[in-house]
């Protein structure tokens, strides 16, 4: 009961930032609703920025690779902190510098309003699987407490994080995310203590598990080729993301925009480490527990009362400010890049209302999607493989076009060949071939570009000698 209580009192506690944000109408215009009016401090943006990278598939799904896989399971998680160092350093700023509000905006900016759509339209349809994801580990992690009620779980975890997004927007969810990620880290080191002390530290478990357990970077049944893939598949989602974007777009400079990504970057490693350990010790003590529930295992049989809550808060903190995060970029891709086409002249306060309106569908979507979902990181993994194959390549070239020399057509046709390429992969359940759809992208990008512009010059030489053979034979008519 006591459990319970913390539990409910830290939705209760996000509820009230959210109502708190719309009462002082901290949310009234567009800047406010979707980019925090663009005042977020380093530290507030860092804070956010890691609740956000650190929801169901690195808490519930990375705690299960430690448990089947060791050390190496880490990596889902750290292939995430490789990719905002390389998006720190290299491209942070220029994400910042445009002042937009999503990542569609980004993309017709770069090409043209038909390849924004395009993107959006597969942001969408990622992100809500994505979304879903997250809403089955909360049932999952909540289930701990009150067993045999999971879809109950997953309806009122859903319906917390869908009140307060369309409560406060983004300026709820930057609070909310940086209380959150406290709370997250606590409850990480204080679930890797009791588990560790149970099985008598690295020694126990170097003695309790086979040596692959401890291997790092790679052991059998993950090479280098593994790793790689992950490195691409996922990784790629944070040096192009529509919810990392959606984070930098509120820095108040490009400065805190690059340093929080760094520094986001820094605390994700420990904590990677510390869930894979953790995993891998619920593989030692509860070797009969499925590999998604060993975390809530640990939290249920280690943990006193009162600590298990507090630990039980922190993992939903992780999961809900995933999703809230997701949440809102979705529905703000929804209104700004979607809704906006069709009706360009719509007022403002409208367009508010409407994206409202998208948080309470998308969430019930996602929802309904997740009461049928199988497993966390096998569900994120499918909406991480299209969005990757689609969108990444033709964002990062995009800041490169001059050099580069690719255009909208070959932009246009890469997302809907390398994302539809993704998709059919996935679908067909084609094994070992990941990385087709982004290669279909990055052929059909510069082939593409590279053939219509020199089809246009030809076009445009031919046109220009026919001009000037008209001219030369007229005057010498006259």
């Amino acid at each position: 009961m006591v459990d319970l209580s913390i539990v409910a009192l830290y939705l209760v506690c996000m509820l009230l930032v959210g109502l708190y944000a719309y009462r002082r109408k901290r949310v009234s215009g567009a800047d406010g609703f979707f980019v925090a009016n663009r005042k977020a401090s380093g530290l507030l943006l860092a804070g956010s920025l890691f609740a956000t990278t650190i929801g169901a598939s690195a808490t519930v799904g990375l705690a299960g690779w430690g448990f089947t896989r060791g050390l190496t399971g880490a990596w889902w998680l750290l292939v995430g902190a490789v990719g905002l160092i390389v998006l720190g350093l290299f491209w942070a700023k220029k994400v910042r510098q445009h002042g937009l509000y999503t990542l569609p905006e980004l993309v017709e900016k770069q090409y043209g309003r038909e390849a924004g759509l395009v993107a959006s339209i597969l942001i969408v349809v990622s992100w809500v699987g994505i979304i879903a994801a997250q809403i089955v580990a909360a049932g999952k992690v909540l289930s701990v407490l009150v067993p045999g009620s999971t879809t109950m779980l997953m309806v009122i975890c859903a319906l917390v994080f869908i009140a307060y997004t369309a409560l406060g927007a983004q300026y709820s969810i930057i609070r909310t995310d940086f209380i959150q990620s406290g709370i997250l880290m606590v409850g990480i080191f204080v679930a890797l203590f009791s588990t560790l002390h149970h099985v008598g530290w690295i020694g126990g478990l170097t003695e309790s598990l086979p040596s692959a357990y401890l291997r790092f970077p790679v052991r059998e049944g993950f090479d280098w080729s593994d790793l790689v893939t992950l490195l691409i598949v996922v990784g790629a989602t944070y040096v192009v993301g529509p919810d990392i974007y959606s984070r930098l777009f509120c820095a108040k400079s490009e400065g805190v925009a690059r340093s929080a990504a760094l520094w986001t970057a820094a605390a994700i490693v420990p904590a990677a480490f510390a869930i894979a350990f953790i995993g891998m010790g619920a593989k030692v003590l509860f070797p009969g527990t499925g590999a998604e529930q060993a975390f809530p295992t640990v939290i249920q049989e280690l943990l006193p009362i009162g600590l298990s809550g507090l630990v039980i808060a922190a993992l939903l903190a992780a999961i809900m400010s995933s999703a809230d995060t997701c949440l809102l970029t979705t529905s703000t891709i929804l209104t700004e890049d979607i809704y906006r086409r069709l009706l360009p002249d719509s007022e403002e306060r409208h367009r508010l209302k409407v994206s409202r309106g998208g948080i309470a569908f998308i969430g019930l979507l996602a929802l309904l999607i997740a009461l049928k979902m199988g497993g966390v990181i096998s569900s994120l993994l499918m909406a991480y493989t299209v969005f990757t194959s689609g969108v990444v390549i033709p964002v990062l070239a995009g800041f490169h076009k001059k050099r580069l020399r690719v255009n909208s057509l070959g932009a246009l046709v890469a997302v809907v060949g390398g994302g539809g390429t993704a998709l059919a992969v996935r679908l067909l359940e084609i094994t070992n071939y990941d990385l087709v759809g982004l290669g279909v992208c990055i052929v059909l990008l510069l082939s593409v570009s590279w053939v219509s512009e020199r089809v246009n010059r030809s076009s445009l030489l031919l046109w220009y000698r026919t001009q000037r053979a008209g001219g030369v034979g007229d005057r010498e008519v006259s």
